[in-house]
């Protein structure tokens, strides 16, 4: 299994950008330990979806799919577990 490659979504960008600056370097630090191992213990899987995958960062979460045949994560969203799952 090779290194993968993060990529942010705009929406997900936004939504970081929003949240307090004290927790920002913690999410961009465990969404950068996803390059080496996207499936650590404290991931969960989404139910009813194939490839999305939920990590836990303290009060929020980061929302992002693994695209295995191109090596590639794709973070959708990144926001507090109260507002994460509303669409």
């Amino acid at each position: 299994m090779g290194t993968y490659q993060i990529e942010w979504k705009s929406a997900a960008l936004r939504e970081l950008r929003r949240i307090d600056r004290n927790v920002i370097p913690r999410i961009v630090s465990a969404v950068e330990a996803l390059q080496e191992d996207p499936f650590p213990p404290t991931t969960r899987k989404l139910q009813g979806t194939e490839h999305t995958y939920r990590l836990r960062v303290g009060d929020y979460r980061v929302i992002y799919e693994v695209l295995d045949k191109r090596l590639i994560i794709q973070i959708v969203r990144v926001r507090h577990r109260r507002d994460v799952y509303q669409r």
